[in-house]
């Protein structure tokens, strides 16, 4: 079999639906959003989109075929987030909450928890939404460390049949769900007895247990609702934990390997929307001179670079989510080249392009400086590339046996 890189009539179809989906829907609330100075009350303009979104099964096609959804592959994903993130990435991220919270669901969970977690995300109305509460705001990227480091501070001791959840989460998207009451799932990084492990918590359970303590207003992804919370004597059923008692390290770290590629296309719509930009302004701007300035071969030639650099990023970024959804070994590597030289690589072209259109690209009314503010989220959400990415890299280097070509199928 060859390997083609054409997309299928499929594929075609797709990234139609996605982009007349984004350029008619999000495409508005993105401008509304930038309108809006109040973080909370920029977040819930997103909900009616939200609801048009789950109306049309895009929700659904974020859940596995084998769990009731109509997920397809990882290049079908990338292509539905360029779409959409090229208008809204942050309607993207609090949409995409499940591909993170419910991914330990279908690692571990058992048949019935399977169906009772993933049931709110098979619906074809509503707005339901999902945190996976990893993040907590003394810092996370040494969740793992046994004492007598601190590690992960959120704790669930057993009460009878009950966990009781106390501590404080941040970042996720969506931790306080809509109105304050939580998610309809909230899979919890924790400390039991037993070690690390996650607990989910249902809408439920957490109504009237959660602690807005502040609403984050974000330089960039400014429609996310993004929360610091404290959980506050959340009881949830005993059966409710995924898995064993101290399985939560590997199964938190398994849950972000999709996430982490997906970055690498969040990256790329943030570079192609910026080089649209900075390419029409090449071609029409003379700034005095006698031509446009794309007739200067250091303008011709940074764009260039942008270009091959934008493609070298969505390549990667399709290989790499294709092999985690696909459960390919090499996956995991991937995902993380993906994330780190796509976030990293995002920051230095749009700050290339900046220089191409020169001063004026600074004034917040000139959109380059928005999309900047979205790149530079990149290499620090989804684990951070120096406290976790590159840990996990130099983790898997480290490991006996170790072959450089195995994740490129050429060993």
């Amino acid at each position: 079999m060859t390997v083609s890189f054409h997309l299928s009539p499929e594929q075609e179809q797709l990234k139609l639906g996605a982009r007349q989906f984004a350029e008619g829907h999000l495409r508005p609330l993105a401008a509304e959003v930038r309108k809006e100075p109040d973080p909370l009350r920029r977040a819930l303009l997103a909900r009616p989109t939200f609801e048009k979104a789950v109306a049309a099964g895009f929700l659904k096609g974020l859940i596995p075929a084998p769990f009731g959804g109509a997920a397809a592959g990882g290049v079908e994903a990338c292509i539905l987030i360029e779409e959409w993130a090229c208008h809204s990435p942050d309607f993207v991220i609090s949409l995409a909450g499940p591909l993170i919270a419910l991914a330990p669901v279908y690692e571990v969970g058992t048949p019935e928890q399977i169906q009772r977690f993933v049931a709110p995300f098979l619906a074809d109305h509503g707005a339901p939404v999902a945190a996976m509460a990893f993040s907590e705001p003394e810092g996370t990227a040494n969740f793992a460390a046994p004492p007598p480091a601190e590690g992960v501070r959120t704790t669930a001791v057993l009460d009878g049949d009950s966990w009781v959840v106390n501590g404080r989460k941040a970042w996720a998207s969506h931790l306080a769900g809509w109105d304050g009451n939580g998610p309809e799932v909230m899979t919890i990084v924790c400390r039991t007895p037993g070690g690390v492990s996650l607990i989910v918590a249902e809408r439920e359970h957490l109504a009237g247990h959660i602690e807005v303590e502040e609403h984050y207003d974000l330089v960039g992804l400014r429609g996310c609702m993004t929360s610091r919370i404290r959980l506050h004597d959340v009881r949830v059923p005993r059966s409710n934990i995924l898995g064993a008692e101290g399985q939560g390290v590997q199964l938190t770290y398994n849950a972000f390997w999709a996430s982490g590629a997906s970055i690498g296309i969040f990256a790329v719509a943030a570079m192609r929307q910026a080089f649209d930009v900075a390419y029409h302004y090449a071609v029409t701007e003379k700034r005095g001179g006698a031509v446009p300035i794309i007739e200067h071969q250091s303008v011709a030639d940074a764009l260039a670079d942008a270009k091959s650099r934008i493609e070298a990023v969505r390549l990667l970024a399709w290989r790499a989510l294709d092999a985690v959804i696909a459960q390919d070994a090499a996956g995991p590597e991937l995902a993380l080249h993906a994330k780190i030289f796509g976030s990293e690589m995002g920051v230095e072209v749009i700050n290339r392009l900046m220089n191409v259109v020169g001063v004026q690209a600074y004034d917040n009314n000139f959109p380059l400086m928005a999309y900047l503010s979205e790149a530079l989220a990149y290499p620090i959400i989804e684990g951070s590339n120096i406290g976790i990415r590159r840990r996990q890299l130099q983790d898997l280097f480290r490991t006996p046996g170790y072959n450089p070509l195995s994740a490129s199928g050429m060993a």
